[in-house]
């Protein structure tokens, strides 16, 4: 793992969220993103060298809205940065680790994205990140 790619948000309205962020962070946000096989609207904001992503659900049985049910907004997951996402995937279930997903699948940002459950995260939703090459 090369960095933190980014920290999600889960938040209930991402309209008044936006405004909320970019009173804190002093900029609007960049990028606005709907990843449908997801079931989420996202937006993210640079901040410094890291970014923030904010999720809202689109539909009730998005894993954003349980979510939000079970926890209320706040920090979803931790999201790094990886070269090679199948390799990473390998070695982490080499390893021990839990892959929610076992194969990599396209997410928001131009990224390839595997979640690894919090059971084997000390209860953490760790997302790996690859950048997608044109």
């Amino acid at each position: 793992m090369r960095k933190i790619e980014h920290i999600g948000i889960a938040v209930k309205d991402i309209d008044s969220s936006n405004d909320l962020f970019a009173l804190l962070f002093g900029k609007e946000h960049y990028k606005i993103e709907d990843v449908e096989s997801e079931g989420v609207k996202t937006s993210f904001f640079k901040c410094g060298p890291n970014k923030i992503e904010l999720l809202q659900a689109t539909n009730e049985n998005s894993p954003i809205a349980k979510f939000i049910e079970k926890k209320g907004e706040g920090i979803h997951h931790i999201a790094f940065a990886v070269d090679n996402i199948e390799k990473e995937i390998k070695r982490l279930t080499k390893e021990g680790f839990e892959m929610i997903h076992k194969a990599p699948k396209k997410g928001a940002d131009n990224k390839l994205i595997a979640f690894l459950h919090p059971k084997s995260t000390n209860g953490v939703l760790v997302e790996l990140c690859q950048e997608i090459k044109d």
